[in-house]
């Protein structure tokens, strides 16, 4: 059984070597590894993932240690309400990343919608508690300003991560 496979696999590579070149070979080999390195930066329908929670609790949506809190419609981390801080300010000894990602959030209280700036707050080790990740309107990374799962404290002196904070930006459409 060795024998045939051995022959077999011989007579393949012959057969191979005989109609190729090397420097077809390493063309192919080449289009192949860089196709497969752009692969992630094809298009992802996350249609199945931007599905928002129903909040849990009548008040669920106005309670900012809540992932069901309206202005976290697409945030993804620790809630800085639950960190020492607020839904819009860090806590005391961490500093805001001057990167931020965006997101378009309905306020269930006016009926309108809101542009919201979703800022990592950085300089300390991760907080820990309100672990909150919500996609709405996420994008592939190569739209970064609309995707949550970079680390926006990149930027920082001090890159450690803490916690994430939501800042109204204005009315969506004015």
């Amino acid at each position: 059984m060795q024998q045939r496979l051995d022959r077999l696999l011989e007579r393949a590579s012959r057969h191979v070597a005989q109609r190729t070149s090397r420097r077809g070979f390493l063309g192919l080999f080449g289009a192949a590894l860089t196709g497969a390195t752009l692969l992630p930066l094809l298009p992802v329908s996350r249609g199945g993932q931007a599905m928002a929670a129903e909040p849990t609790g009548a008040n669920a949506v106005d309670d900012p240690a809540s992932c069901d809190y309206w202005k976290y419609c697409a945030i993804d981390g620790f809630l800085c309400a639950c960190c020492g801080g607020t839904s819009s300010s860090c806590p005391p000894g961490t500093t805001p990343s001057p990167i931020t990602w965006i997101g378009t959030c309905h306020n269930p209280a006016d009926g309108r919608d809101y542009m919201v700036s979703y800022n990592d707050c950085c300089g300390k080790t991760s907080c820990g508690a309100c672990s909150c990740n919500r996609n709405e309107g996420e994008k592939p990374m190569y739209r970064l300003s609309l995707n949550n799962d970079a680390n926006w404290c990149m930027a920082n002196d001090n890159p450690n991560y803490h916690c994430s904070v939501s800042v109204l930006l204005g009315v969506a459409g004015q």
